[in-house]
């Protein structure tokens, strides 16, 4: 953290301005495995240095990577240099001022946790558990170790750390290529049942036997897994905060505790779910708490940081949807896939996009496991779909929810592969829109 402290010096010695500095370092241990053996493993650390300099309503940003004293003075002497022909922005008011620490809590590195040869072994037997019915394994199982640090001009001074760790295991047949998937992820490697995992896997592959149909484009009672209802929630809340209510862009615009959604559906950002990646502060340094965004069907919280609380007037909570959770139901998933006369199991989905985010709408496809179920039994194997939805009517649309939630992990690659994880359980969800087959597997 020496880099960070010099910058704060520099930066100090210019009262008339303010600042947000953040200082992060980040490793990796990822693991790739293709047809059933390791495919590479590496290793990746980095650490960047990024600050905001406010000079009254007008400011300016840099980001540093592997920073040094030279490259630290070149960057302030830039910046000072180029602030004064900034334009204003007549909305800042002031820097984030929560000063609340969270509480000190142990974090175990993950990546010592479940080091290689643990990794192997239980990709090892997940292999040989599969290899009987003719399919192989292909994936990734990534742990990270983080740590970050952010210091603002009106004292703020907080430090956090997370080690998450993912794995995703796509099973593959040999033969038709039919795929399934399984993934699991989280904080804690406690709840990680390699048992259940395997189970789960194998019940996907049972599926894979069946007839490969192609089905008419339509409306159908779907059975979404715990990923899919995630990853719509994700989309769900572009909508939940401030930043997108400023912008006129928000299907919750004038909904704000009214009755959006059925009374079994609840959604909140909860950081103190074991199951879910903890997050110590969200935005700007604000301390992370319990959010409600949906209780019983009504909206209740748009997500909103210190700027946009200024601006908007919102209460502001700093929260960020990075340990979303979706409550969960009273039907067991046997009874909701038993309720269907005619419609799909739908395991993952793919290459998903806003058409327009104020009505919700989106594009995508399923992948990895679309199953046609036929008198309250899945049957056969569905080539995959495209679908064309909107994200608010999919919830408004929910007739049931699993009795239990299942943590699921999702994860972008993008300069560092960051994890996060969604607590969801299976939905069973009427006259879900799907507009063409894909005609492939």
């Amino acid at each position: 953290m020496e880099n960070l402290e010099y910058l704060k010096s520099l930066l100090d010695i210019h009262p008339e301005l303010q600042y947000e500095i953040i200082e992060q370092y980040w490793t990796t241990d990822f693991l790739r495995f293709y047809h059933s053996q390791t495919n590479y493993n590496i290793s990746k650390e980095t650490t960047t240095l990024s600050a905001t300099i406010y000079k009254g309503k007008k400011s300016f940003n840099f980001m540093l990577d592997n920073a040094t004293s030279e490259k630290l003075d070149n960057a302030v002497h830039n910046a000072l240099a180029i602030i004064d022909k900034l334009p204003e922005d007549p909305y800042f008011v002031d820097l984030e001022n929560d000063k609340t620490l969270a509480k000190p809590r142990e974090v175990k590195n993950n990546i010592e946790a479940i080091p290689l040869k643990l990794k192997t072994e239980i990709l090892s037997r997940i292999a040989q558990a599969v290899a009987p019915h003719n399919f192989d394994i292909f994936g990734s199982f990534v742990c990270n170790y983080q740590k970050y640090r952010l210091i603002n001009s009106n004292g703020l001074d907080k430090t956090s750390e997370n080690s998450p760790y993912y794995l995703e295991v796509k099973a593959v047949h040999n033969k038709s290529q039919v795929t399934v998937i399984e993934a699991f992820g989280g904080e804690d490697f406690q709840y990680f049942r390699e048992q259940n995992f395997i189970e789960h896997l194998l019940q996907k592959i049972g599926y894979c036997f069946n007839d490969i149909v192609d089905i008419e484009p339509g409306t159908y009672d779907v059975i979404l897994a715990p990923r899919c209802l995630g990853e719509f929630a994700q989309y769900l809340t572009y909508g939940m905060h401030a930043r997108s209510l400023d912008q006129h862009s928000s299907f919750f615009e004038g909904k704000l505790n009214q009755k959006v959604f059925p009374e079994w559906i609840s959604i909140c950002d909860d950081p103190d779910d074991p199951e879910i990646i903890h997050k110590d502060y969200g935005s700007n340094g604000h301390i992370y708490r319990y959010l409600s965004l949906v209780d019983n069907g009504i909206f209740r919280n748009f997500m909103c940081d210190n700027y946009y609380s200024h601006k908007t007037g919102l209460p502001k909570n700093g929260n960020t949807g990075s340990c979303l959770k979706i409550e969960a139901g009273d039907k067991t998933l046997d009874e909701m896939i038993g309720s269907v006369k005619h419609g799909l199991f739908i395991s993952s989905l793919h290459y998903m996009n806003f058409i327009n985010p104020k009505e919700t709408s989106i594009t995508g496809l399923t992948r990895d496991g679309t199953f046609l179920i036929e008198n309250g039994k899945i049957t056969k194997v569905v080539n995959n779909l495209r679908f064309t939805e909107k994200v608010a009517r999919i919830f408004e649309h929910i007739q049931a929810l699993e009795n239990r939630s299942h943590p699921v992990p999702f994860s972008g690659n993008y300069e560092i592969f960051d994890i996060e994880t969604v607590k969801s359980p299976h939905a069973l969800v009427r006259d879900f829109n799907i507009s063409s087959s894909t005609k492939t597997i």
